[in-house]
């Protein structure tokens, strides 16, 4: 149990969840702390530690069969809280990989398509990214500009997508699109003529992780590159919700190592002949923080074991996603303003958190589009147009 822990909620897991989540953090801790602040400033996400991942039985993780893990819901937070507590850039390469790209052939491939790309991305061997986003559709997805046109015995697709995780190393990119018969979905090789992804950059948030722009001209597709169960914009949003549902765990991951962080820092800095812990407000400042992490514990806890239950609807999604990356987001700043000047510099992984959950905020629906949604559940009124 961490001091953070102020209910023990250790004991609501199992043994086996607690040996998940002490692997993953040993992972975190050997192989991506000591290197982080190195890979932030540099605007580099390590590859080389895919295989690893793949390992651990971290890609895919939640998907049966097709070589990955057959994990729970609450296993796969476990997972990407103690990724997050890393760096968001390292969940977010689980995110992309597993909830969006393999999500997406496992929820609506056919079994020809799971039985060639499954296996090879639970592995590492192949990496996929998502394209839903647009440089003009991007809390809009309805008003996608990408198309896919049929020729022949075929598709030849044209458009853009932006915000792009992974798509520079990709080897396949999911990609949604508008045809004759509505939004359909297709595997689309990143080799192919007429595909090119260009990296974003430069970036003051997610630095170590790779966010792409993609354009397709004329890319010729066959009918075998199609997803036959994606008949609607349902089909990509069912893939978001399973990213949704890793942030609602993960944004907490890197709000509890900023406040570990703070709380360390309190215990060894002095002013005044005594350390920052002994002040009132500073025991204040790390008090709010460590509540709200609490509660924000208790909320992806509860909407896991929903989950797993199969009783999980979908603004309970948008109730974690919007309270867990809000509150993260102020703890970590909370917890620069214990740090002070010191609290600015990559040494300490306050501001690099905060930086990054701009982002994770953002990404996956906004602020506004989970209020909405949740409004919509309350009233039963539709305020997005």
């Amino acid at each position: 149990m961490t001091v953070s822990d102020l209910l023990n909620l250790d004991a609501e897991f199992s043994a086996e969840e607690l040996a998940l989540r002490d692997r993953v953090r040993e992972f975190v801790d050997r192989r991506f702390r000591p290197n982080i602040a190195d890979w932030y400033e540099r605007a580099v996400f390590p590859t080389e530690i895919v295989p690893e991942m793949a390992e651990l039985g971290l890609l895919g993780m939640h998907i049966e069969g097709y070589g990955c893990a057959g994990r729970s819901a609450v296993e796969y937070g476990i997972a990407m809280q103690e990724l997050e507590a890393g760096d968001s850039g390292l969940r977010t390469f689980v995110s992309v990989q597993g909830s969006l790209a393999m999500s997406a052939i496992a929820k609506h491939g056919s079994e020809e398509q799971k039985r060639r790309w499954l296996p090879e991305m639970a592995a590492g061997r192949v990496i996929g990214c998502f394209g839903l986003t647009e440089p003009n559709a991007g809390s809009d997805p309805a008003g996608m500009e990408t198309v896919a046109v049929r020729d022949g015995d075929g598709w030849v697709l044209n458009g853009r997508k932006r915000w792009i995780g992974l798509g520079t190393i990709a080897q396949i990119a999911i990609v949604w699109a508008r045809t004759d018969e509505g939004v359909r979905g297709f595997i689309v090789p990143t080799d192919a003529e007429g595909f090119r992804a260009e990296a974003l950059e430069p970036k003051m948030s997610m630095r170590a992780s790779i966010q792409t722009e993609l354009s397709f001209e004329d890319v010729r597709l066959s009918e075998a590159d199609r997803l036959p169960g994606a008949t609607s914009l349902r089909a990509p949003f069912e893939c978001l919700n399973e990213a949704r549902y890793g942030i609602v765990w993960g944004a907490l991951g890197a709000a509890r190592d900023a406040f570990d962080t703070a709380r360390d820092y309190a215990g060894e800095r002095r002013q005044f002949d005594k350390p920052l812990a002994a002040f009132q407000l500073t025991q204040q400042k790390l008090v709010n923080m460590a509540l709200e992490l609490t509660k924000g514990q208790l909320l992806a806890l509860r909407i896991g074991r929903l989950k797993d239950a199969g009783r999980l609807e979908r603004h309970m999604i948008s109730v974690g996603k919007l309270n867990n990356c809000r509150v993260a987001i102020e703890i970590c700043r909370e917890a620069r303003t214990v740090l002070g000047g010191n609290g600015i510099l990559l040494d300490r992984s306050v501001m690099r958190h905060a930086n990054n959950l701009e982002s994770v905020r953002t990404y996956e629906g906004t602020d506004e589009v989970h209020t909405l949604i949740l409004g919509q559940h309350l009233t039963g009124e539709n305020a997005f147009a």
